[in-house]
């Protein structure tokens, strides 16, 4: 294992060295001021902070070249957005001339940033789990901790911008990204749809229309995060349903409708085909617009947790491996067993209690999730889509990264 290990390395590090000598050919060419190119889950997705920055700037800046990065398999289903398939040629050249990239997720460790580009990280979530240069031992395909952190540590150093939602997040980011650069503390661009409450019919009906649900049944979310043990190979990850679609339909499925949304990296783990009140919706295009449409979420330890406390709904956490997830695989940056804004449950029989339960969540915990919402929701009112690319478009004085290797 360690021998295949060592060869992956070396055929890798001779194919990203002959990539990023090709960006720094085209590093000759002129940055062009208007071009943006944009970055969602490694080009998986159109969504997410970078989705909605992209889409406040098209509306109010059409003079701008607005790019979205995509992965050759997927399919983004908005036609008016100009994509790029990533890992090619023609996106190198477009990342070597852009003054803007925008990303929620590391990009590739061996991508030449320019003097003259800027890069805004938006990261993807509020941290449960320890992160980064902060995560004692990375269980990872096809890397080692120290490997990873190297690369993570590198990653960050190109950052000239980092979003971030709320206090107890830029502190960790700081620490966990050794992030120098300036942070942006106006919430989360992908949050602004929550407090846009005239569009919310709109997308309801959306969702329901897309899954053919019954419009007198009510939707549960159910989104886990991933395992970063569970990997099959590098880029892989396996998931196993923790508890059972034919008795969740039996018992609930008059009632509700079960929606799975499954993390990017195990999205086609789940079949759901058997069923008519469960639907996998890993491929919905946005998660935000399936939050909206909830009334109520079952997660686990994913950072979902800390966008859908905006819209004020009832959440039920089923951590069925808690012992192990917290103590062994990832760790945590806060007693989550006690400021978790819903029930903790660890078998499927008081998922289901808990399921039957939802019509008393406000008054047993109530209180918890004030706390919750007020350490968590702290900048998002709307307008940090606004905000982020405002600042973008103002003069770097300070532009610190410069030219990096």
């Amino acid at each position: 294992m360690k021998r295949q290990l060592r060869q992956w390395i070396k055929k890798t590090k001779l194919v990203e060295t002959g990539l990023h000598l090709v960006m720094r050919l085209f590093a000759c060419l002129p940055v062009h001021p208007n071009r943006f190119l944009f970055e969602s889950f490694l080009g998986k997705q159109y969504s997410d902070n970078p989705r909605a920055i992209y889409e406040a700037l098209k509306q109010e800046h059409p003079e701008l070249e607005l790019i979205f990065s995509k992965d050759r398999q997927s399919v983004l289903t908005d036609p008016t957005v100009q994509t790029v398939n990533r890992m090619t040629i023609r996106w190198i050249y477009l990342l070597a001339t852009s003054r803007v990239w925008i990303s929620n997720s590391r990009l590739p460790s061996w991508l030449f940033k320019r003097k003259g580009t800027i890069y805004l990280q938006t990261w993807h979530g509020t941290p449960l789990k320890k992160l980064a240069l902060d995560m004692d031992d990375v269980q990872m395909a096809n890397t080692t901790t120290k490997r990873y952190k190297r690369d993570f540590a590198r990653e960050a150093s190109k950052w000239d911008f980092l979003i971030s939602p709320n206090t107890y997040s830029s502190r960790i980011f700081r620490r966990a990204f050794h992030f120098s650069g300036e942070m942006l503390e106006v919430g989360y661009p992908r949050n602004d749809v929550f407090y846009q409450t005239e569009r919310h019919p709109e997308i309801v009906e959306r969702v329901y229309s897309r899954y053919q649900i019954d419009r007198t049944k009510k939707i549960i979310l159910y989104a886990p995060t991933w395992r970063d043990n569970e990997y099959v190979a590098q880029g892989l990850y396996s998931f196993t349903l923790p508890f059972s679609l034919e008795q969740f339909e039996k018992r609930f499925g008059a009632e509700y409708t079960l929606l799975i949304r499954m993390h990017y990296l195990v999205a086609d783990q789940v079949d759901t085909s058997a069923y008519l009140s469960v639907h996998n919706a890993s491929d919905y295009p946005d998660i935000s617009d399936l939050y909206i449409a909830a009334d109520a979420m079952i997660t686990d330890y994913s950072s979902v947790m800390f966008d859908y406390a905006h819209l004020k709904r009832p959440m039920i956490f089923y951590t069925y491996d808690l012992e192990h997830y917290r103590d062994q695989l990832r760790g945590f940056y806060f007693d989550f067993e006690q400021e978790a804004p819903g029930p903790l449950v660890l078998q499927q029989a008081r998922l289901f209690e808990e399921i039957d339960r939802l019509h008393e969540w406000s008054n047993r915990y109530g209180a918890k999730f004030a706390a919750f919402e007020k350490k968590f929701c702290q900048w998002d009112d709307g307008t940090a889509s606004l905000q982020a690319y405002q600042r973008l478009l103002q003069p770097v004085s300070n532009q610190h990264k410069g030219e990096l290797s």
